[in-house]
């Protein structure tokens, strides 16, 4: 990731950018997310909240190479070699950033569905849209299985790893993602 501005200094990250990512996803876009959710730093830390979202930007875009191999990638082009947190530090810092942020920036992210009215794909007025959903296997945790139960497997029980699911409503003409939400897999009756 070139053309990183962010320096290291006594092993704490300076403001300023996170290489290529924040091409795309700008830090003050990163900012106004954690503000709007609640999740700002009130003090400097090893791992701010900006350098947590962008760690987990970059876990989706590098997925199945593990968090320490997408510090790796993250923090490659930074002048001077920087530590790489334990795997506690990681879990810490994901607990206190939360989800709240990455919700925020999704809906920053998305921005209005269509920027031109001739990008809309209209029946009888209405904006055609399409609903898709998906399921994610998470790792088989004690707290992954009391928030995401596993599936049932037939009269044997339960079978395979706890599910996420996910469910995305997209405009048809521009395939534009309106909102996405993710839950268990479990149905309720």
């Amino acid at each position: 990731m070139s053309h990183s501005v962010t320096t290291v200094t006594d092993r704490v990250f300076a403001p300023g950018h996170l290489g290529d990512l924040t091409r795309i996803v700008p830090p003050e876009m990163v900012d106004a997310a954690l503000e709007a959710a609640g999740g700002k730093q009130q003090r400097l830390r090893r791992l701010p909240s900006r350098v947590v979202v962008y760690l987990l930007l970059a876990g989706a875009l590098f997925a199945g190479q593990g968090w320490q191999r997408v510090w790796a990638r993250l923090t490659a082009d930074f002048p001077d070699p920087v530590p790489r947190p334990s795997g506690s530090a990681l879990t810490a810092a994901f607990r206190r950033v939360g989800p709240g942020p990455l919700r925020a920036l999704f809906t920053l992210l998305a921005g209005p569905g269509l920027t031109r009215a001739q990008q809309a794909v209209r029946f009888a007025g209405r904006l055609v849209v399409a609903i898709d959903g998906t399921q994610i296997a998470v790792a088989d945790t004690e707290a992954n299985r009391v928030a995401f139960p596993k599936p049932r497997g037939g009269p044997n029980g339960e079978a395979g790893y706890p599910m996420i699911r996910l469910v995305a409503l997209v405009a048809t003409g521009t395939r534009t993602i309106i909102e996405a939400v993710f839950g268990t897999d479990t149905t309720v009756t």
